[in-house]
């Protein structure tokens, strides 16, 4: 049958079992809306308010389902608004499709009204980005993309089609079976073969302290069974990156929190001393590595990681696997246990890390409003089962450290581009593919600025989120370095003026609370739970709140300080 473009594109996202996508429509891509509004019982369309929040609402479906998120957008600043949510995407393996509409053929290159190259523009921020100028290409284009979007290291894949083109009529052929359109070629790809499980099993035997150390890979893979029973079989202590959140239950005795800069002096001091880190799924950032050089410098290193490119990226290893970790893992802990003939035991290793737990815990002041005091209180009340979104800062940290996270994909952060404004957007796309669960996000005001307009999204559709906004009146991460490293200088980070988040929340249609003191936090947090709509509290603390613990720039992880060590030093 002959279909036109446009139909081709809502047939092509019905054959991949796309049934929900965020944007916003232009003259460009108005043939493609035309057919979504034929076809709406099938696809459900959210609206947005600002194509940058479509991105974020397709990575937060993505995140929390795994699947493949959608989002369309028209051509010009259309499509350019969503550079910021691509290069999200990309940053932290986030499987999504992102489609945009050009001017007509005979109009490109010419300048023309809302003409961008939107293709070039997001070439370092995708896996692939195609532009379709044929029909007769489209459907199998379509088709590429998912496969591309999902397979391997996953990301996200641009999609322009020229107007013309979308008007245009071609033969559908709908697949007879699901092919696998890819134009990656695996001769690069290091093979996971048996020599290399015997080796790395026998490294992981012959430690007498290892560690694990759990990357967002293991999320990903969905490894969470296999990573448990690893730990067990080689009695490690587990610590995780911030994309690892969930991966690894953070109830159980092993786990010692996050690593890096605003990691737990447990997980920092114990990768420190260890003569094993398996890195599973992790790229060894810098903000987990501190000084590369002097990272885990007493352990010999085995990396675990589905892309190539990892390997030896930022840290030197000894041995490395590369392989889809869940894979990997089933294939590791067969062998180990076809070696183990009693269980593995390094009952004094993990008495020193339960010390450095025990000696080193979180804390904040009990006797005031915090933030650390919020969360804490949100993961009691939610039994840590809710959906936590944030933005980017001092609260994304204490997200990190105060929620306890016990199942993947509960967890959605930018932790590689760091985007201001990514939370509200991922918490509607989390909402709307997890309409069961309590999704909420976590975000400072300077990042509830940049998109807050899209908690009219969130009333519009009456998608129940509940934002919290960390109000301290000022850019808190920045202001912590400006503090710490910059003589107090605050320059361009107070934003103390006569903006009032619950009118502003009211003003876009949703219900709002004000907390200033402890003791009424539990009855708002507990209202807000129950009503099932979208929610806004403004939680006020002070200016000069820290996230503590801290490693210094370029300083090794070993070195990692808190408040307690600022004081004694300014004492000395």
């Amino acid at each position: 049958m002959k279909l036109t473009g446009a139909e081709i594109v809502i047939k092509c996202l019905e054959e991949q079992g796309v049934d929900t996508v965020f944007g916003y429509p232009g003259g460009a891509i108005l043939n493609v809306y035309d057919a979504l509004y034929k076809n709406r019982n099938k696809i459900r369309h959210f609206l947005t308010s600002h194509e940058q929040g479509a991105a974020h609402a397709a990575d937060g479906y993505a995140r929390a389902t795994g699947r493949v998120g959608v989002c369309l957008a028209t051509s010009g600043p259309g499509a350019t608004n969503l550079v910021t949510g691509i290069a999200t995407a990309y940053m932290d393996s986030v499987p999504l499709v992102a489609i945009t509409c050009n001017v007509t053929l005979p109009l490109l290159g010419k300048d023309s009204f809302q003409e961008v190259d939107i293709a070039g523009i997001s070439m370092p921020i995708t896996k692939h980005g195609f532009i379709v100028k044929d029909v007769n290409i489209l459907a199998d284009t379509i088709r590429r993309a998912f496969v591309i979007a999902s397979s391997g290291r996953p990301g996200p894949v641009l999609i322009d089609i020229t107007k013309d083109v979308t008007g245009a009529k071609c033969e559908y052929v709908p697949p007879k079976d699901k092919v696998q359109y890819s134009i990656f070629k695996s001769a690069t790809k290091k093979r996971c073969d048996d020599e290399d499980i015997r080796k790395a099993a026998t490294m992981l035997l012959a430690a007498k302290k290892p560690f694990l150390y759990v990357g967002g890979g293991a999320v990903i893979s969905g490894a969470s069974e296999e990573l448990k029973e690893l730990a067990e079989l080689i009695d490690a202590p587990v610590c995780d990156s911030l994309m690892g959140k969930g991966a690894f239950d953070g109830h159980d005795p092993r786990y010692t929190g996050m690593i890096g800069m605003h990691g737990t002096k447990a997980s920092n001091f114990g990768v420190s001393q260890c003569d094993m880190l398996v890195s599973l799924g992790a790229r060894f950032s810098d903000r987990v590595t501190g000084n590369p050089k002097k990272f885990a410098s007493r352990a010999k290193i085995l990396h675990i990681d589905i892309d190539a490119a990892e390997i030896n990226k930022n840290v030197k290893v000894d041995f490395s696997i590369v392989g889809d970790l869940k894979e990997v893992l089933v294939a590791l802990n067969r062998e180990l246990r076809s070696r183990i003939s009693e269980p593995v035991d390094h009952k004094d290793w993990l008495a020193q890390i339960a010390q450095y737990k025990e000696r080193y815990p979180l804390t904040y002041d009990h006797s005031r409003l915090t933030c650390p005091m919020l969360i804490q209180k949100l993961d009691e009340l939610t039994e840590g089962k809710a959906i936590i979104t944030t933005d980017v800062g001092q609260h994304q940290m204490w997200a990190a450290q105060y929620y306890t996270f016990s199942r993947p994909r509960t967890f959605l952060t930018s932790g590689g581009l760091g985007t201001m404004g990514y939370g509200i957007g991922a918490a509607i796309g989390a909402q709307v593919a997890c309409p069961d669960d309590v999704v909420i996000n976590i975000g400072g005001d300077g990042c509830f600025r940049m998109n807050m307009n899209e908690l009219a999204t969130a009333s519009r559709y009456n998608i129940p989120i509940i934002e919290i906004v960390v109000d301290n009146r000022v850019l808190g991460m920045v202001r912590q370095w400006q503090t710490l490293y910059y003589g107090k200088r605050y320059s361009a980070t107070v934003i103390e003026d006569k903006v009032d988040y619950c009118k502003v929340a009211e003003g876009l249609g949703c219900k709002a609370f004000r907390v200033t003191r402890p003791e009424e936090l539990e009855s708002v947090l507990k209202e807000a739970l129950a009503l099932h709509e979208p929610v806004l509290i403004d939680a006020v603390i002070e200016e000069d709140d820290m996230v503590f613990p801290m490693v210094s720039p370029g300083a090794s992880i070993e070195e990692a300080f808190d408040e307690a060590d600022l004081k004694a030093q300014g004492e000395e």
